[in-house]
């Protein structure tokens, strides 16, 4: 039997971590064996469903090159794909568990405690009741004795006695199945060989393989996933606003490190973390999952976010930073900016606060001018600017970035000091912080000659109020 996995989100908002990764999961394992991969929408729950998540949930999946076999715009031939246009699937097949012991009518409002009273409803009491038009659910019907038993891929072999499972809804009063009933007809119907879906499903999959034997139908492979918290003790959450694949798009991660980072949250691969989509198909196995929940690491995503910018041909990368550079006014080396960033950057979004220097310096801070290690203060570094004015008015290969950190190193070196008591001032002086993308050498260079010699007379005069 072909393999054959199923992503079934709801069109509930945007596209949570955990579902992005229950999808990747589903791709890797279906795509590993070459099997189908296969996009089905669950929207039997009208009442939360979000307008337009439906494209967005298409827009992620070709974003990210998880690119379904089958789906509501792929028809493989078990379609529809939408739950909500194959209402009339699930009502044939409810009456036929029904006619066959696994399902009841229930009038009951609310919430029931113990045994559901409709159970003992004659046939013509049904009839009854339905020919009154009295709202009603279909519940599915327990077993009050024995034990249910399966084998997850990940949590091993699980069993539960019958009596401890509730008779939950399988049809609602608006005629809408719930999670419980359709996802066991529709992966029936669709040929799904393994069901791939969060640990959470672990406690309803008992009732949901009673409804397979009911039917005799061959039950899937089941591949339950572990959570994926924030911390220790709370689970991402779309309903809490937590991480969507949206907001970390926005924030400026590469879609390349998101799914590489998303893979490896309850994934463990053989040596190398980075990874492309291609070596993960290669690399995936269900063996390799783990029980435990999986936190979500910020720092661990930022990390490989940046090795994922600093592999980019410097032209591509490039081209992805122009558009933050939109604010810049002043003509500057943009791909010499560029060149500067790349190998400091960690995410997009860092940009506007690296270049803010670019249309001029910060306010003048005589503090920064001070640095342990650089073994300079507010009064040496006004020696060494003054020194660094005299001598840079006749130095003109701004452009070679070794030709000028030479000049600065014989000048450091004719007067005995230390190449940082001569750097560091110059570096404050050009942006007034702190932190930079770069030295001396490279922010005189996108800066230009006549810019820095400005700057430098600037922080000079700067300096000299402060001192006398």
């Amino acid at each position: 039997m072909k393999m054959r996995t199923r992503f079934a989100p709801s069109p509930t908002g945007y596209m949570h971590i955990g579902n992005l990764r229950t999808a990747l999961y589903c791709y890797l394992i279906a795509k590993h064996d070459h099997g189908d991969f296969i996009l089905r929408i669950e929207d039997t729950d009208q009442q939360r469903e979000v307008e337009g998540a439906i494209d967005l949930i298409y827009q992620v999946m070709e974003e990210t090159g998880l690119h379904y076999d089958e789906g509501p715009d792929i028809d493989g031939g078990v379609g529809p794909y939408i739950q909500s246009q194959r209402l009339d699937i699930y009502h044939e097949y409810a009456q036929k568990l029904i006619d066959l012991g696994g399902a009841h009518y229930c009038f009951c409002e609310g919430e029931l405690e113990g045994e559901d009273p409709c159970l003992h409803l004659s046939q013509q009491e049904i009839q009854d009741k339905l020919d009154a038009g009295i709202s009603h659910v279909i519940r599915q019907t327990i077993p009050t004795t024995g034990t249910t038993s399966f084998d997850d891929e990940v949590y091993g072999h699980i069993e539960v006695e019958n009596k401890t499972l509730n008779e939950g809804i399988l049809i609602k009063s608006d005629g809408y199945p719930t999670y419980n009933f359709a996802n066991v007809i529709d992966d029936h119907l669709m040929n799904i060989s393994h069901v791939v879906r969060g640990n959470e499903y672990l406690s309803s999959t008992p009732k949901y393989n009673l409804i397979y034997k009911t039917f005799d139908w061959e039950i899937p492979t089941y591949i339950h996933l572990p959570p994926v918290n924030k911390d220790e003790t709370h689970k991402l959450s779309k309903r809490n606003g937590d991480a969507s694949y949206q907001d970390l798009k926005e924030k400026g991660y590469l879609k390349e490190a998101i799914i590489n980072y998303i893979a490896l949250l309850g994934w463990s691969p053989a040596d190398e973390e980075i990874l492309s989509l291609d070596d993960l198909i290669a690399q995936f196995n269900i063996e390799h999952i783990s029980k435990s929940p999986a936190i979500f690491d910020i720092d661990k995503l930022n990390w490989m976010n940046g090795m994922y910018l600093r592999e980019m041909p410097l032209n591509q990368f490039h081209e992805l930073l122009l558009p933050y550079y939109h604010s810049i006014t002043r003509k500057v080396d943009l791909l010499e900016l560029s060149k500067v960033l790349q190998p400091r950057l960690e995410k997009l979004s860092d940009v506007e606060e690296s270049i803010d220097f670019i249309n001029q310096a910060h306010p003048f801070d005589a503090s920064i001018y001070t640095h342990k290690k650089m073994k300079t203060n507010p009064e040496n570094s006004l020696e060494a600017l003054e020194l660094v004015k005299e001598r840079i008015a006749d130095f003109d290969d701004f452009n070679n970035d070794e030709a000028m950190t030479e000049f600065f190193v014989n000048l450091a070196k004719e007067k005995e000091l230390k190449n940082g008591r001569i750097m560091w001032p110059v570096r404050v002086a050009l942006t007034n912080k702190s932190f930079t993308p770069g030295g001396a050498v490279e922010i005189a260079h996108i800066l230009g000659k006549e810019e820095t010699l400005r700057r430098i007379d600037q922080a000079i005069i700067d300096l000299q109020n402060v001192i006398q």
